[in-house]
């Protein structure tokens, strides 16, 4: 038998489903407005007559956009920037999170590690020191230099020290007393059962590699190496005076600002919403054991 909703629960349920429902409303209406004006027509779109539905549909912004090859040569850059960056702050975050995990008993330095982490925190470096170490080391102008300085994430080594502090000690101690070593008990344990907290901070390298631009603008000293969003950020339309086609001209009269915005803003965003769907079951779980110490 089904279970049988009394009066108040039919009434709670309406109301929280009538919140979700307004919250997924906000929520979706920017996206497609953005989405409507980029398919908009240039007068409509500068005008801001355009809502969630496009206005005179046109493709002018992102054939503009498109045109150029150096967009994919840019999408291949920031492709391999977040590859990069996920593969070596996973390893690099597993490797400090393990040891910092025990007690100061078995890690004799741990403070002393948990200050350095604490404090790179609160005192960062700025921008000037940061050019003149990447330039030292010879990384300006390279991928290298777009995925080192970030290599390691303070907050996501804190996460995923909490999580490995909240699986069972004693699924450690009987590895150890049938002969596992601290890296196979490292690589056979703790990172299968850390599932959660990884996809966690894979999205966090993800988003946040794919969505710098700075970074790109000062590292970066030939535009052909600038990722896609630093490519983007500086992409303007020139107007050449010399046309003399009539459809060449059309073509730019159909592209103004706002489209060409709103379409480089639907061009970056749709790699993350491909991504988000697939690691959100373990994003909640993963922040909310990673961010508590039982």
């Amino acid at each position: 038998m089904g279970i049988r909703l009394t009066k108040s629960d039919i009434i709670t349920n309406t109301i929280i489903y009538s919140i979700l429902t307004m919250l997924a409303v906000i929520t979706l209406v920017p996206l497609l407005n953005i989405l409507a004006i980029s398919l908009s027509d240039s007068a409509k779109a500068t005008a801001g007559l355009v809502t969630v539905y496009p206005l005179g549909l046109s493709w002018s912004t992102y054939t503009t956009i498109f045109k150029d090859h150096a967009i994919l040569t840019a999408a291949g850059v920031s492709c391999e920037r977040v590859v990069l960056a996920l593969v070596i702050n996973m390893v690099l975050v597993v490797l400090a999170s393990y040891p910092l995990s025990k007690s100061n008993k078995t890690f004799r330095f741990r403070g002393v590690y948990m200050w350095i982490i604490i404090g790179t925190m609160l005192f960062g470096p700025s921008i000037v020191p940061m050019f003149f170490t990447v330039k030292d080391l010879h990384m300006l102008g390279t991928i290298w230099a777009l995925v080192i300085p970030g290599a390691v994430g303070q907050f996501n080594i804190i996460l995923m020290m909490n999580y490995f502090r909240n699986i069972p000690s004693e699924l450690e101690e009987s590895a150890s007393i049938d002969g596992a070593g601290p890296w196979r008990r490292l690589l056979q344990i703790y990172v299968p059962l850390s599932l959660p907290i990884m996809a966690t901070i894979a999205l966090f390298v993800v988003v946040g590699n794919w969505n710098a631009y700075f970074d790109g603008l000062i590292y970066s000293m030939d535009p052909k190496d600038f990722p896609l969003q630093t490519y983007i950020q500086q992409l303007v339309v020139n107007y050449d005076t010399t046309i003399r086609d009539v459809e060449q001209v059309r073509s730019l009269l159909a592209v103004s600002n706002r489209s060409l915005t709103a379409a480089k803003l639907v061009i970056t965003m749709i790699p993350i919403l491909l991504v988000y769907p697939f690691m959100q079951k373990y994003f909640i779980t993963g922040i909310m054991l990673g961010s508590v110490k039982e």
